[in-house]
């Protein structure tokens, strides 16, 4: 499989699975929106919440740097800037998640 093929099914399977993840993430949003620093630090304490927040950070970043490398292809076109464009987007998308989940498990 061709690599502009894979990418382009990462991108719809990653984008169906956020669908449900946005709805959810909406939802619990609104429901804490009026919350107090204690009410929300509950909401991202309780166990379901912090597995579906990890999953929803990592495939949200996940797709972003798939669609933000698909601008890169487009408009970069100096190979050496595409490519240090993608790594640092690439790390960006790594470290950002994983630094909000060591977080969040880190709340008590």
């Amino acid at each position: 499989m061709h690599t502009s093929t894979k990418k382009w099914l990462f991108t719809k399977i990653s984008s169906l699975i956020l669908i449900p993840l946005m709805i959810w993430f909406a939802l619990s949003f609104v429901a804490i929106y009026d919350g107090d620093f204690r009410q929300i630090v509950s909401f991202f304490s309780e166990q379901p919440s912090k597995i579906i927040f990890s999953i929803f950070i990592v495939i949200a970043f996940f797709f972003s740097s798939l669609t933000i490398s698909e601008i890169f292809e487009d408009y970069l076109h100096d190979d050496k800037i595409k490519n240090v464009a993608n790594k640092v987007l690439y790390l960006f998308a790594i470290l950002v998640p994983l630094l909000t989940i060591l977080s969040i498990y880190n709340l008590n």
